[in-house]
């Protein structure tokens, strides 16, 4: 699994313990949620305020 974490244009390096954590909790999220399906290969999120 490979997650990046991008801050204000700037990438953050995130240890295993937090790629992990980051990866699955959005793994989980993502899979639960209707109309997307089992095999998807990549998720984008982007958080603006």
């Amino acid at each position: 699994m490979e997650v990046r974490l991008e801050v204000d244009g700037k990438e953050i390096d995130l240890n295993e313990f937090v790629t992990k954590l980051l990866g699955k909790t959005i793994e989980g999220m993502v899979s639960t949620l209707k109309g997307v399906k089992e095999d998807w290969k990549s998720v984008k999120i982007e958080v603006v305020r």
